[in-house]
Protein backbone atom coordinates (compact mmCIF):
# COMPACT_ATOMS: atom_id res chain seq x y z
CA UNK A 1 0.00 0.00 0.00
CA UNK A 2 2.74 2.45 0.92
CA UNK A 3 4.69 1.41 -2.16
CA UNK A 4 1.64 2.11 -4.31
CA UNK A 5 1.27 5.64 -2.86
CA UNK A 6 4.97 6.34 -3.36
CA UNK A 7 4.79 5.27 -7.01
CA UNK A 8 1.69 7.40 -7.56
CA UNK A 9 3.33 10.46 -5.98
CA UNK A 10 6.49 9.89 -7.97
CA UNK A 11 4.48 9.89 -11.24
CA UNK A 12 2.75 13.14 -10.18
CA UNK A 13 6.11 14.62 -9.27
CA UNK A 14 7.56 13.49 -12.61
CA UNK A 15 4.68 15.10 -14.52
CA UNK A 16 5.07 18.40 -12.62
CA UNK A 17 8.82 18.46 -13.22
CA UNK A 18 8.31 17.65 -16.89
CA UNK A 19 5.92 20.59 -17.37
CA UNK A 20 8.24 22.91 -15.48
CA UNK A 21 11.25 21.88 -17.58
CA UNK A 22 9.35 22.27 -20.86
CA UNK A 23 8.32 25.80 -19.92
CA UNK A 24 11.85 26.75 -18.88
CA UNK A 25 13.35 25.32 -22.05
CA UNK A 26 10.84 27.27 -24.13
CA UNK A 27 11.67 30.52 -22.36
CA UNK A 28 15.40 29.94 -22.50
CA UNK A 29 15.20 29.33 -26.26
CA UNK A 30 13.65 32.79 -26.70
CA UNK A 31 16.33 34.37 -24.52
CA UNK A 32 19.14 32.61 -26.42
CA UNK A 33 17.71 33.77 -29.76
CA UNK A 34 17.77 37.38 -28.57
CA UNK A 35 21.34 37.13 -27.32
CA UNK A 36 22.38 35.46 -30.56
CA UNK A 37 21.70 38.72 -32.37
CA UNK A 38 24.46 40.32 -30.33
CA UNK A 39 27.14 37.86 -31.52
CA UNK A 40 29.98 40.08 -32.84
CA UNK A 41 31.23 37.56 -35.41
CA UNK A 42 27.77 37.08 -36.84
CA UNK A 43 27.21 40.84 -36.90
CA UNK A 44 30.50 41.36 -38.76
CA UNK A 45 29.56 38.68 -41.30
CA UNK A 46 26.14 40.23 -41.97
CA UNK A 47 27.68 43.71 -42.22
CA UNK A 48 30.15 42.47 -44.87
CA UNK A 49 27.34 40.86 -46.87
CA UNK A 50 25.36 44.10 -46.80
CA UNK A 51 28.44 46.11 -47.77
CA UNK A 52 29.10 43.78 -50.73
CA UNK A 53 25.46 44.06 -51.78
CA UNK A 54 25.56 47.88 -51.88
CA UNK A 55 28.89 47.87 -53.75
CA UNK A 56 27.65 45.35 -56.32
CA UNK A 57 24.50 47.43 -56.91
CA UNK A 58 26.64 50.53 -57.46
CA UNK A 59 29.01 48.69 -59.80
CA UNK A 60 26.18 46.96 -61.64
CA UNK A 61 27.70 43.49 -61.26
CA UNK A 62 30.36 41.52 -59.41
CA UNK A 63 32.98 43.50 -57.52
CA UNK A 64 36.67 43.22 -58.38
CA UNK A 65 35.90 41.08 -61.43
CA UNK A 66 38.47 41.59 -64.14
CA UNK A 67 38.09 41.32 -67.89
CA UNK A 68 38.68 37.56 -67.69
CA UNK A 69 35.47 37.14 -65.72
CA UNK A 70 33.44 39.08 -68.28
CA UNK A 71 35.04 37.11 -71.13
CA UNK A 72 34.22 33.78 -69.44
CA UNK A 73 30.68 34.96 -68.71
CA UNK A 74 30.07 35.93 -72.34
CA UNK A 75 31.49 32.61 -73.59
CA UNK A 76 29.30 30.65 -71.19
CA UNK A 77 26.19 32.59 -72.21
CA UNK A 78 26.97 32.04 -75.90
CA UNK A 79 27.43 28.29 -75.30
CA UNK A 80 24.12 28.10 -73.42
CA UNK A 81 22.37 30.11 -76.16
CA UNK A 82 23.58 27.59 -78.75
CA UNK A 83 22.48 24.65 -76.60
CA UNK A 84 19.08 25.88 -75.44
CA UNK A 85 17.98 28.40 -78.02
CA UNK A 86 17.07 32.05 -77.85
CA UNK A 87 16.01 34.10 -74.86
CA UNK A 88 17.64 36.07 -72.10
CA UNK A 89 19.60 33.58 -70.01
CA UNK A 90 20.42 36.05 -67.25
CA UNK A 91 16.77 36.29 -66.13
CA UNK A 92 14.67 33.75 -64.29
CA UNK A 93 12.15 32.10 -66.60
CA UNK A 94 8.47 32.92 -66.33
CA UNK A 95 6.14 29.96 -65.93
CA UNK A 96 2.52 30.03 -67.01
CA UNK A 97 0.29 27.34 -65.60
CA UNK A 98 -3.21 26.84 -66.90
CA UNK A 99 -6.02 25.75 -64.65
CA UNK A 100 -7.05 22.16 -65.37
CA UNK A 101 -10.56 21.53 -66.65
CA UNK A 102 -12.37 19.36 -64.09
CA UNK A 103 -15.70 19.31 -65.89
CA UNK A 104 -17.02 15.88 -66.67
CA UNK A 105 -16.86 14.85 -70.27
CA UNK A 106 -19.59 12.65 -71.73
CA UNK A 107 -18.55 9.08 -72.40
Amino acid sequence: MILHQILRLSSLFRAAVSIHLRRNIGLSAIVFNKTKELDPVQKLFVDKIREYNTKSKQAGGPIDAGPEFQKDMNESLARLQRAYGDGDLTKFPEFKFEEPNFEETPK
